[in-house]
C-alpha cells in the first residue's frame, strides 16, 4: 500500500509539472459583434446602476440604458458562454463563464478584460495544493484542460467575491480579482459535486448546487458548513430576502423555504412543473422567481409563498432583472424581452 501511494503521489507530481493545455481559440479571440446579438441565447442579467447588463453565449454582452427596449453589444475578449453576471455598484461587476472564464468591468460594463480562465486557474490549484486530495484535484485539472465551467459568482464588495462552478471549482478573491485563491478545500464537498448557485444573506454566505447541496458559511467565507437538504434533487439557485429568509430552488418547480438560516426547511407550493431557473428580490421586497418556461411567481411574505403571475406567455427563460422603472426583463433561448411593470 505504502508503494502504490507513492507511484499515485509521483504520477500526480509529475501531472503537475507537465505543460500547461494549449488556450482554445475561444479564450484568445474576442466576441464577433453582430447585428444577430438580439436574437442571440442570452443567460444572465444584472443592474449597473440604471444601465442593464445581460451576458449569454459565445462571449456577447449587451448594454441597455432605456430600462431593456434597446439594446446594444459591446466588446469582449472571449468567445465561451457567459452564465452569470454581478455588479456591486453602477461601474464595477464581473461575469462568469465556460473554460474557466472570469470577466470584469469598472466601466459599468462598456469594456471588459479577463481576469482568469481554466488554465490559469489550474496553475493556481497546482501552486496552492498541499494535501494529497488536492495535488490529485489540480493534476485532473490541468490534464483536462480548460474544460469546466463557471456557474455563478458573489461579491461581499469591490474587493471580496467568490466564483464558483462545476465539479466543487471554488475560487477567492480579496482585491477586486486582480488575483484569486483556489477555494476548493474550504468547502465539504468530498463527491466535487457541482456548484450552481451563490448569495449572501444578513452575515452568512449560501452556496447550493448538484444532489441537494447546500452549504453555509458564517465567517464571511472563510469555512463551509453542509446543511442538511430537504431534498435530493439538484437546485439551480437561491434568493434571499432582506430579513434574512432564503428560497432555493431547482429541478421540477421545486422550492423549500428557511427563516432561521437553513437549519430547517419548508417546502414552497410553486404550482409549476418546469424547473426554477432564476430569482430575485424586487424593490419593494416581493421576491419573485422564474421557471424554464417563462412562468412568473411571485411572494410577498418573503418567500413563505408565491402566487403564479395569470396568463403568461411561454418564453424559454434563463434569468429576470428589475429595471429602473419596475419592469421585469427576462434572458432566455431567443433573447431579451421586457415584462409589463409588476403590481400587486
Amino acid at each position: 500500500m505504502a508503494n502504490l501511494t507513492k507511484i499515485v503521489a509521483a504520477l500526480c507530481g509529475a501531472l503537475l509539472l507537465a505543460p500547461a493545455a494549449a488556450a482554445p481559440s475561444a479564450l484568445t479571440q474576442p466576441a464577433i459583434i453582430s447585428a444577430k446579438a438580439g436574437t442571440a441565447v442570452m443567460l444572465a442579467l444584472a443592474r449597473a446602476g440604471t444601465r442593464l447588463v445581460a451576458v449569454g453565449e459565445r462571449g456577447i454582452v449587451q448594454l441597455s440604458d432605456d430600462n431593456g427596449n434597446n439594446w446594444r453589444q459591446v466588446a469582449t475578449p472571449v468567445q465561451v458562454s457567459l452564465a452569470a453576471v454581478r455588479f456591486v455598484n453602477e461601474r464595477s461587476g464581473w461575469a462568469v463563464g465556460h473554460l474557466g472564464v472570469v470577466l470584469h468591468t469598472d466601466d459599468g460594463g462598456l469594456t471588459w478584460r479577463k481576469q482568469l480562465d481554466g488554465i490559469e486557474a489550474a496553475e493556481l490549484m497546482a501552486r496552492a495544493a498541499v494535501s494529497p486530495e488536492d495535488k490529485a484535484a489540480a493534476a485532473h485539472m490541468r490534464e483536462d484542460g480548460p474544460d469546466k465551467p463557471f456557474l455563478d459568482l458573489y461579491f461581499l464588495d469591490e474587493n471580496t467575491g467568490y466564483v464558483v462552478g462545476a465539479y466543487n471549482l471554488a475560487f477567492r478573491t480579496t482585491d477586486g480579482g486582480k488575483h484569486w485563491q483556489p477555494w476548493q478545500s474550504h468547502l465539504p464537498n468530498p463527491k466535487s459535486l457541482h456548484l450552481y448557485g451563490m448569495r449572501g444573506a444578513g452575515a452568512a454566505l449560501y452556496l447550493v448546487g448538484e444532489q441537494g447541496s447546500l452549504f453555509r458559511s458564517a465567517d464571511g467565507g472563510a469555512s463551509f458548513k453542509a446543511l442538511t437538504s430537504p431534498y435530493k434533487g439538484s437546485y439551480f439557485g437561491l434568493v434571499t430576502a432582506r430579513g434574512g429568509e432564503i428560497v432555493v430552488f431547482g429541478l421540477r418547480g421545486t422550492a423549500f423555504w428557511s427563516g432561521d438560516q437553513g437549519r430547517s426547511w419548508q417546502a414552497v407550493d410553486t404550482g409549476v412543473q418546469q424547473a426554477i431557473t432564476a430569482g430575485i428580490e424586487l424593490a419593494d421586497g416581493t421576491l419573485a422567481l422564474l421557471s424554464q418556461g417563462g412562468d412568473l411567481l411571485f411572494s410577498d411574505d418573503r418567500g413563505r409563498t408565491f402566487a403564479r403571475q395569470p396568463n403568461a406567455q411561454p418564453w424559454p427563460s434563463a434569468a429576470l432583472v428589475q429595471a429602473a422603472d419596475k419592469t421585469l426583463v427576462l434572458a432566455g433561448l431567443r433573447g431579451l424581452r421586457r415584462q409589463q411593470p409588476f403590481t400587486k
